[in-house]
């Protein structure tokens, strides 16, 4: 697996602040309270994935677009069940919202994070 270390260009990089529309978007979502809960979630998810990464991929507030696709897929994951409760309605059952990362969303982060030498 390749390990991304230091500094990215300007141009591969996405406005943390932009990630909730992002989020929001992908779930065809355009009213403002949603597009609001979106950017709170995905300021909790953008803290956990600068935390897992130790920083790297993220410079000031701006983050690497690899990074910032984890953070859109798992805010709407946040998104789609924010009580964090399985449920089942009929046929249809939610085991739940976001519970960790996904395999691919690991891998992704998994390039950006710094390991012990």
């Amino acid at each position: 697996m390749p390990v991304i270390v230091g500094t990215f260009e300007a141009p591969s990089s996405v406005l943390t602040g932009d990630l909730g529309h992002r989020a929001a978007t992908l779930l065809g979502q355009t009213d403002a309270a949603f597009v609001n809960a979106a950017d709170h979630a995905a300021g909790l998810i953008t803290a956990m994935a600068r935390s897992y990464t130790r920083g790297n991929g993220f410079d000031g507030d701006r983050v690497h677009e690899d990074v910032a696709a984890v953070v859109v897929t798992a805010t709407a994951r946040l998104l789609a069940n924010p009580e964090q409760i399985a449920h089942q309605v009929g046929g249809v059952a939610m085991r739940g919202g976001f519970t960790g990362w996904t395999l691919a969303e690991g891998y992704v982060l998994g390039a950006f994070r710094r390991r012990a030498s």
